[in-house]
């Protein structure tokens, strides 16, 4: 598979392109800075055979988002690219803390902005789009979630979590998914005009017209081990971790086993997930 990931320097997006890459797949980094790779040697390995590639850009810039599409096809002969992976995020390293507002991040439609650039330049044909959310976004979502976590995103990273509901907004109009105002809310007129203006985008997929997307909603994430990878070859009859489209009480997901589950996703069970919102935790 040809690759584009934007938001892999680290965390989901830098775990989940690893896995693609140790299978042999082309993988291309849209990155703000190219030298976040000089001391990683797992990285490395791979720009020196030519599976991954490395393009300067920033995500809030159409015309960077651009160049990294096009940069992304030139790899294969075929210019085609297989699938996107999304996982710009912003979290309490990357903004300020607020004594009354928790965490403020800057742009505050920072993930919002990146996505619309991102669905504005898509490629044709269109390729399979993964793109990394949260749980609690929604009304029943928040009410299924442990309370101490319930209120660590109801204050601490209530911004951010905006945010992640303007990006689903942007994905549900493009697919075509129904948009319950009183379950979703809306993100708010930092993150996206209310009027809808930014429905004319130039280049923005009409309504309905993008339908190979999975949005992954992780619980409260963790820099752990993947407990995927530990069960690997062994008999157990517990999975890992659960995967739903429906609500679930749990408390946290490591970063390594989200990127498990869109490694295996995407290689054997689109059909089953594809134009989904699913839920992961343990």
């Amino acid at each position: 598979m040809n690759i584009l990931v934007v938001g892999g320097s680290r965390n989901i997006g830098y775990h989940t392109a690893i896995r693609f890459l140790e299978a042999g797949h082309s993988v291309t980094f849209l990155l703000r800075r190219l030298s976040v790779f000089d001391n990683d040697a797992t990285v490395q390995k791979f720009i020196k055979s030519n599976l991954a590639h490395l393009v300067q850009g920033d995500a809030l810039i159409k015309d960077d988002v651009q160049h990294a599409w096009n940069s992304a096809a030139a790899n294969v002969d075929t210019g085609i690219i297989d699938l996107l992976v999304f996982s710009v995020g912003a979290g309490v390293s990357q903004g300020s803390f607020h004594i009354t507002k928790g965490i403020i991040i800057s742009p505050p439609n920072l993930v919002t902005h990146a996505l619309l650039n991102v669905l504005a330049t898509l490629p044709s044909p269109c390729p399979k789009i993964i793109t990394i959310s949260s749980t609690g976004i929604t009304r029943t979502s928040r009410d299924s979630l442990p309370m101490p976590i319930k209120l660590l995103y109801g204050y601490l990273i209530a911004a951010p979590h905006r945010d992640k509901c303007g990006a689903e907004r942007l994905i549900a109009h493009v697919s075509g998914w129904n948009w319950d105002a009183k379950e979703y809310g809306e993100p708010g007129e930092d993150i996206l005009d209310s009027a809808g203006g930014w429905k004319g985008t130039p280049g923005l997929p009409a309504a309905g017209s993008v339908k190979d997307i999975l949005v992954v909603r992780p619980a409260l994430l963790t820099d752990g081990k993947s407990v995927a990878d530990a069960y690997e070859g062994k008999h157990n009859s517990q999975a890992p971790y659960r995967v739903s489209e429906a609500d679930f009480k749990a408390w946290t997901v490591s970063r390594r086993d989200v990127a498990h589950y869109i490694f295996d996703a995407v290689l054997h069970h689109w059909e089953e997930f594809s134009g989904k919102r699913m839920n992961i935790g343990y």
